[in-house]
């Protein structure tokens, strides 16, 4: 299933270009046009799924075998300190593009990219409500 207003269906389609790093038969990983950092790569489906929840959970496996194997290649081949795998769903968490991506972007000592993390605290009762809501979605 494909997209023809999606910007990463047209890519996998070859209507506009894109430096591949890697290829599968369901997964394709290119560099960022827009990088946070020297070496940031995009992984995505071949398949159109617009958030994570939605696709197969054979092809997000897929998926996750390609980020290890960038990830590997962005630590020994670019030098990275270490690196972020970032997948985001729906506006409200940064998603720009309605196409299942994972970003690994290489990070270096003192690159200023920085992240917020606003930790709270998980108390009992919320863990234990929250905990039963989700095992039951699971079944």
């Amino acid at each position: 299933m494909t997209t023809t207003d999606c910007i990463f269906c047209k890519i996998i389609a070859g209507d506009i270009p894109c430096w591949k790093v890697l290829e599968t038969e369901t997964v394709l990983a290119f560099l960022d046009v827009g990088p946070l950092a020297e070496g940031h790569v995009l992984v995505i489906p071949k398949e159109h799924h617009a958030t994570l929840d939605g696709m197969p959970e054979d092809l997000a496996a897929d998926c996750a075998r390609v980020v290890v194997r960038v990830s590997r290649a962005v630590r020994e081949a670019l030098g990275a300190d270490g690196w972020n795998v970032l997948q985001n769903n729906g506006r409200v968490s940064g998603q720009a593009v309605d196409h299942v991506h994972f970003h690994v972007i290489p990070r270096r000592d003192g690159d200023g990219l920085g992240y917020r993390w606003n930790a709270g605290k998980l108390g009992e009762e919320a863990a234990e409500r929250v905990l039963a809501t989700l095992q039951k979605s699971l079944g």
